[in-house]
């Protein structure tokens, strides 16, 4: 038994390693004195210094953390609506279409759907840029939360809004006042899924933005193409430890919130 358990702490042990080993270096190699990443030539913060003046790569940032947060505000709130619609709704007659319309994205090839999301907006002559980018993240980012969100409702007893509604509230009424605030952890959970695939993608940005709202990933990507440089590394280690802090706030925000009818019960 204990050569059992201590090779299944070595596993774990790697696992984490494989994880998160290239992101310390990453971060490590951000506070290296010298321009070649391969090369440690001392401790520095000068590449941070650098992204003062990197112009192009702030507004970059800006547009990606704009867009991520307004396209994941979107996805959420449709989101919802999606999944109030599957489970509360019942069986309706366009229900596996729609069931399959709102869950085709998480099949289907980033490059295809980016390309659907150019013809759509060439049809309609949209010219692209930020507003487009919002809406392609929207749609791409939307099927996540509503899987996330049809969870929750699912697990919901439906019982504590009949409740309610016997004691006066409408069913309207009973799912803002009793359902919704069960489910906030699902919404905060479906919001920063939403949000971190937004500020992650590369591909879809690629088809569905113009020349003035270029995103981070895309920059990084230009630049990457003609080598890694300190100061990339930096802003990646800046949007990680951004992330990072976004995540331990929404944990401390939902800490001991009830998450389902069990905890009401």
């Amino acid at each position: 038994m204990r050569g059992v358990d201590l090779a299944r702490r070595a596993a774990i042990a790697a696992g984490f390693v494989f994880l998160y080993g290239p992101i310390l270096i990453l971060a490590a190699m951000s506070f290296n004195a010298s321009k070649l990443v391969t090369v440690w030539g001392g401790f520095s913060t000068k590449w941070y210094l650098a992204l003062i003046e990197d112009t192009a790569m702030l507004d970059a940032a800006r547009i990606s953390l704009e867009a991520a947060a307004l396209s994941a505000a979107i996805a959420t709130a449709l989101g919802l609506c999606a999944a109030v619609s599957l489970t509360r709704f019942g069986e309706f007659g366009t229900r596996t279409v729609f069931f399959g319309a709102i869950h085709a994205p998480l099949v289907m090839p980033e490059v295809v759907l980016g390309l659907a999301l150019l013809s759509a907006f060439v049809a309609f002559g949209m010219e692209r840029g930020f507003a487009t980018l919002v809406i392609a993240h929207a749609t791409f980012t939307m099927c996540f939360a509503t899987v996330v969100l049809v969870a929750a409702l699912r697990s919901f007893d439906p019982a504590l809004e009949e409740a309610a509604q016997d004691l006066g509230a409408t069913p309207f009424g009973a799912f803002v006042l009793v359902a919704l605030p069960c489910v906030a952890p699902s919404l905060v959970s479906a919001f920063l899924l939403a949000f971190t695939l937004s500020l992650d993608d590369l591909v879809i940005a690629s088809f569905s933005t113009g020349p003035g709202a270029t995103t981070l990933p895309m920059r990084i990507y230009s630049q990457v193409r003609l080598g890694v440089t300190p100061e990339v590394n930096a802003i990646s280690t800046l949007l990680l430890a951004f992330v990072g802090l976004v995540l331990g706030l929404s944990a401390l925000a939902t800490r001991g919130r009830p998450s389902g009818a069990a905890d009401l019960a």
